[in-house]
């Protein structure tokens, strides 16, 4: 055996739903010895620092699916959670907002999945509440959700950690470690890092856009494939903030897998306009020109990636000339808002996506995770994955008390 330190269990990514996993578990069992492994020299540096900043509310989900399940629980932990700890955040409430006779159904419909989530407080309202609450604002009716807010999701990822290392002092962050590779022995398993190897007992990842390749480190069989689509933001410039208040969700296309360009208002008093949706030709690359090879390739060598693309195909257009077009971008804002000028946006950040494909190119919508011999792997976790992080810890904290015999 290792004579190496061994911990009872290492965990492998860390975002936010790798922090709210150490929360959980170390705070159910304050004895254990926790290792969280993250191979960035910060915490939550891709999905969870790079998304909306929206506490989501559950109004989009499937009733009964784990999303929706894990949403509304995942909310409400935490909001609480923030509360607690003097995270930044906000329940400032969205509207959505329909801008043609075409979208009433599909609002209707969302409406409905909202009342059936017990998305509560949320009522549909007419043109005139809709300039009620956001004045810039044209269109013929919307849904009010006043249990929708914004959050520091770094800060919320960083008081996780802190919260779990101040309960066990054994535990441990390592940064800017990234698992090369894992091998399982007789009663432990070694993780090989970058910077150098360490034990545990049982493992458990949650590597966001790796988390395909870490799967198969780990020795499971998996069909699917995670494909990366970035999302590029706008900013109101200072001149241009007051014409939102808070957040305004235009209604979703039921055909696109993506909730369309929206406004929000950051936590950092910012106005974020977008994300797009975009093939990134990286997995990890937030620049319009970022290019990998091996992500490339993995990608588009991929017949699922390709099915996706065929029926997505006039969607996918559109999108990429918008991300290199502000004239288009501006003209897909000014549906919400058509008092917008170019002289109101400026170029802002962007995130990716990580969406684990099927074969037949369905994105695997729903949170999928699944056992290793040894392990618990976290295959499937997009928006909103941050929203829920709370709830799925808890998930995984009853998968790991079954699974690991805690």
């Amino acid at each position: 055996m290792s004579d190496k330190v061994q911990y009872d269990i290492a965990i492998i990514g860390g975002g936010i739903v790798g922090a709210a996993t150490f929360y959980k578990i170390q705070e159910a069992y304050p004895n254990l010895t926790i290792l969280l492994i993250e191979k960035e020299n910060k915490l939550a540096d891709h999905q969870t620092g790079n998304n909306s900043g929206v506490i989501h509310s559950g109004l989009y989900y499937a009733p009964g699916s784990k999303k929706a399940e894990n949403c509304v629980n995942g909310r409400h932990e935490l909001v609480a959670f923030a509360q607690k700890y003097n995270v930044a955040h906000d329940v400032c409430g969205k509207v959505v907002v329909a801008t043609k006779e075409s979208e009433l159904p599909v609002m209707d419909k969302i409406y409905q999945n909202g009342i059936a989530n017990n998305t509560e407080g949320i009522e549909m309202i007419s043109a005139k509440q809709v300039k009620d609450i956001e004045p810039h604002v044209d269109g013929i009716g919307g849904i009010w959700v006043p249990c929708t807010g914004i959050i520091d999701y770094r800060g919320a990822t960083e008081k996780m950690v802190d919260v779990a290392l101040g309960i066990q002092s054994k535990s441990k962050l390592m940064l800017g470690t990234e698992a090369k590779d894992i091998s399982h022995h007789d009663g432990y398993s070694e993780v090989k890092t970058s910077k150098g190897d360490f034990t545990a007992k049982k493992l458990i990842f949650c590597g966001g856009l790796q988390a395909d390749r870490l799967a198969k480190k780990d020795g499971i069989k998996l069909k699917e494939k995670v494909v990366g689509f970035r999302g590029d933001y706008y900013e109101l410039t200072e001149e241009a903030k007051h014409k939102v208040k808070n957040l305004i969700y235009p209604v979703p296309n039921p055909d696109f897998p993506f909730l369309g360009v929206h406004f929000t208002r950051m936590t950092d008093g910012e106005i974020e306009c977008g994300p797009n949706a975009v093939f990134s030709f990286k997995r990890e690359g937030y620049g319009k020109t970022d290019f990998s090879l091996r992500d490339t390739a993995s990608a588009l060598t991929y017949g699922g990636t390709w099915k996706m693309f065929f029926q997505n195909m006039s969607f996918g257009i559109d999108e990429y000339r918008r991300a290199f077009s502000k004239k288009l971008f501006l003209k897909t804002l000014q549906g919400l808002i058509p008092s917008l000028t170019m002289d109101d946006i400026k170029p802002g950040r962007s995130g990716v996506r990580a969406l684990l494909l099927s074969e037949d190119g369905d994105t695997r919508d729903d949170f999928k995770i699944e056992y290793g011999d040894n392990s618990i792997h976290v295959l499937n976790a997009p928006s909103p994955a941050a929203t829920a992080a709370l709830a799925i810890g808890g998930d995984i904290l009853k998968m790991a008390k079954k699974h690991f015999n805690l």
